[in-house]
């Protein structure tokens, strides 16, 4: 699952930036504008970056980020189309397909996410499932990875929040239901 949308809780250095691309944020901007970058889609931009300039996804990523929001089309923590999202992830010693049920399963979910309203859209047993949230303005998108014998990673995003204080909000409620959901699974 990607997090390049995630709140952001610091910007890469000016001297990490230079070392790993070869230019330095403001080389990187004004190669941007004279390309048109401002007219062109978040994944265009990377792609040009990578295809274009050999610099990997991860930094291709970074670049496009810092570029939009010097550029005022993205805030801070936020995606272009203006809103959220957050991640929240824990390493739980139990099956992949224990931790599914404890998503798809209403029951074994209200015990660790007392009252939330989640809409199952799509999943794919013990490997991902997609939920709406609530009303269905935001999405819930949930990924399980194994993590050796008996241990899995649940990792988690949380899409299409409308502010930066709902996203700061979000992320601590996942935090605590997460930590919920491992002492269930404990028990």
């Amino acid at each position: 699952m990607k997090a390049a949308n995630r709140i952001r809780t610091g910007r890469t250095s000016e001297d990490a930036v230079r070392s790993a691309t070869g230019r330095g944020r403001e080389e990187w901007f004004s190669l941007l504008d004279s390309w048109d970058a401002a007219g062109h889609k978040h994944r265009d931009i990377a792609a040009w970056i990578m295809r274009e300039h050999g610099v990997n996804n991860w930094w291709a990523q970074t670049l496009t980020v810092d570029y939009e929001q010097a550029r005022g089309l993205r805030k801070p923590g936020g995606s272009r189309d203006g809103t959220f999202a957050v991640t929240a992830s824990t390493t739980v010693a139990t099956s992949a397909r224990r931790l599914f049920e404890a998503f798809t399963n209403t029951r074994l979910r209200e015990r660790w996410l007392p009252g939330a309203v989640m809409h199952e859209r799509t999943s794919k047993p013990s490997r991902s499932a997609r939920f709406d949230w609530e009303s269905g303005v935001t999405r819930v998108n949930v990924g399980f990875t194994a993590k050796g014998k008996g241990a899995t990673q649940v990792a988690l995003q949380h899409q299409h929040l409308p502010d930066a204080k709902t996203a700061k909000k979000m992320k601590e409620f996942w935090r605590q239901r997460l930590a919920a959901l491992k002492a269930l699974m404990a028990g």
